[in-house]
């Protein structure tokens, strides 16, 4: 069973958009481009989501 976890490696902030492309299979570029582009419509609700999954959501593991 796959686990979302923030990434270690593919990290730019907080490793969410890392751990969101690891987990569906994409680009984290990819998702970083979506979030930004959402980011311009939905300003303070998305930052807050953001905020809370790097709180929530836990690292992977360093191997």
């Amino acid at each position: 069973m796959k686990k979302l976890t923030r990434s270690v490696y593919d990290m730019k902030l907080a490793g969410i958009c890392g751990g969101l492309g690891k987990y569906y299979n994409k680009d984290s570029n990819l998702i970083r481009v979506i979030f930004l582009i959402l980011f311009g419509y939905v300003n303070l609700p998305l930052l807050i989501a953001y905020i809370i999954c790097a709180f929530i959501i836990p690292k992977e593991d360093r191997i």
